[in-house]
């Protein structure tokens, strides 16, 4: 017997049956399934049709599992456009006996203009990697007694219907090794780029709140396979009160060359109504286009406007927020204000201290609108991370990418742990510091305008920066399911 089963989606797309050739004569390949939802006429050696529930089903993936009889599953989860390159296969299917994996990718080509190939290098997997949209390329090979095993251990899949391959590679993973071949071994067919936009906001759109719900669920049952799931009684309230401060709340804007947008973020900040005293500090991080001269101007039209220059030069955001909350300006409340962004009201500070001060949160996160530079409303419009619960949110944060804005902490807390000194990823990494201990306030209302331009930091990257930020906030999840695990076994 051959060593592989192949599983994929029905494509109609012409190069379809060009793959299954390929792989069907390839010597590697005992079968290949195609599933499809509508009936298919398709007759081909070792190729046949299942017709029924999607790929990522429990239906589905059972039923395949339960007539696999091959060494191994090669699943192709988006439609199988595949073309391997020469020895493709055959390198994928040695680097799993070499390595014993219970599952490997690889890096791969895609089809650019002008029959030109891109690469497209994918990250290494570790603990952290437990965001439902990792990306794996578009072949995952998982050794099937791997599946067997952890299925036997920690359970088959849950009764869903998109969650399964999610499910799947997570129970894998508790036991056997997931393997990233720093290879490309293979080429897909080129992609509409204007599609990325969307998937950026994917998880938080409302049309794919059963599909959240589902991954979700699978999840938390992870975290409790692996013992980091933490029950929301064991969360307490953050002492706010313990210590006296200067004034009652700080927004705090760190900036770098932002002379366009920075007058309007504090003018912003200081048309809050409130019943409180406040300040508004702007770190200034060595700008050299100006903004160091438009703060000093606004500086003199607002006595509570505090400037800070680090005396390193080498900080990062999250640097900046540390000179902000330790210096002595900072309030007791210490509330988020990015640069070239705007609160949406006049109410904002207001609304966030009050939730501080009445659930005595250790932080609270508010909801943002998506503008354009115009601050007209863009797609998808509000964010207001609605699947957060209050008895799971604090599990789940592990599995998405982001949390919300405006952000707000209490400042003696923060004090304690301080930011990570990074520019992308630290107001995550903190909240999950948070939320591993304290109870989280949410305010599912739109609090603050978010602007998407060109001159956002993360706007543009290339895929090596793309991969370098998810690489850290992977690791910023390994670090804290490690550190869940540790609590949970004190």
């Amino acid at each position: 017997m051959k060593p592989i089963t192949v599983i994929t989606p029905y494509s109609s797309a012409p190069r379809f049956e060009k793959t299954l050739h390929s792989l069907t004569e390839s010597g590697l390949v005992e079968n290949v399934i195609i599933l499809s939802q509508e009936p298919v006429d398709l007759k081909m050696d070792s190729c046949r049709v299942l017709a029924g529930s999607p790929l990522t089903s429990k239906e589905t993936l059972e039923h395949v599992l339960t007539e696999t009889r091959t060494k191994y599953l090669l699943i192709l989860p988006g439609a199988g456009q595949v073309s391997f390159e020469p020895e493709g296969l055959e390198r994928m299917l040695d680097a799993a006996e070499s390595t014993k994996a219970g599952m490997v990718y690889s890096d791969f080509y895609e089809e650019g203009k002008k029959e030109k190939k891109i690469l497209r290098p994918l990250n290494d997997y570790q603990m952290g990697s437990v965001r439902d949209d990792f990306n794996f390329g578009s072949t995952m090979l998982f050794l099937t007694e791997a599946i067997k095993k952890a299925f036997k251990k920690y359970g088959g899949i849950p009764q869903v219907q998109y969650a399964g391959i999610y499910a799947l590679r997570l129970k894998v993973s508790i036991e056997h090794q997931v393997h990233h071949l720093q290879e490309s071994l293979y080429t897909i067919a080129g992609e509409d780029d204007s599609k990325d936009a969307g998937k950026h906001f994917a998880y938080v759109d409302p049309r794919n709140q059963s599909v959240q719900k589902e991954m979700e669920l699978v999840f938390t049952d992870y975290l409790r396979k692996i013992g980091a799931y933490l029950p929301a009684g064991t969360l307490r309230k953050a002492n706010n009160k313990s210590q006296p401060f200067s004034t009652e709340a700080s927004i705090i804007i760190p900036v770098k060359n932002r002379k366009g947008t920075i007058s309007d973020a504090v003018k912003s900040a200081f048309s809050q109504e409130t019943d409180f005293p406040f300040n508004v500090i702007v770190v200034d991080n060595h700008s050299t286009d100006g903004t160091t001269s438009v703060l000093s101007g606004l500086a003199t039209q607002y006595p509570a406007l505090k400037l800070v220059i680090p005396a390193r030069t080498d900080l990062g955001i999250g640097g900046c927020w540390n000179e902000a909350i330790y210096s002595d300006f900072c309030g007791r409340y210490m509330v988020q204000l990015d640069s070239d962004d705007l609160y949406a009201g006049t109410d904002t500070l207001r609304k966030i201290v009050d939730m501080l001060r009445e659930g005595n949160y250790a932080m609270v996160i508010g909801s943002y609108t998506i503008v354009n530079f115009n601050l007209e409303v863009i797609p998808p419009g509000l964010i207001d991370h609605s699947e957060w619960t209050y008895d799971n949110g604090h599990n789940n944060a592990l599995r998405v990418n982001g949390l919300g804005a405006p952000r707000a902490f209490s400042t003696s807390l923060m004090r304690k742990t301080g930011f990570i000194d990074v520019s992308y990823g630290e107001d995550y990494a903190a909240a999950l510091r948070i939320s591993r201990e304290y109870l989280i306030g949410r305010i599912y209302e739109s609090l603050y305008l978010c602007r998407r331009w060109e001159g956002n930091t993360d706007a543009a990257l290339s895929v090596e920066e793309s991969n370098r930020n998810d690489a850290f906030k992977d690791k910023v999840r390994t670090d804290e399911i490690l550190a869940r695990q540790e609590m949970n076994n004190r």
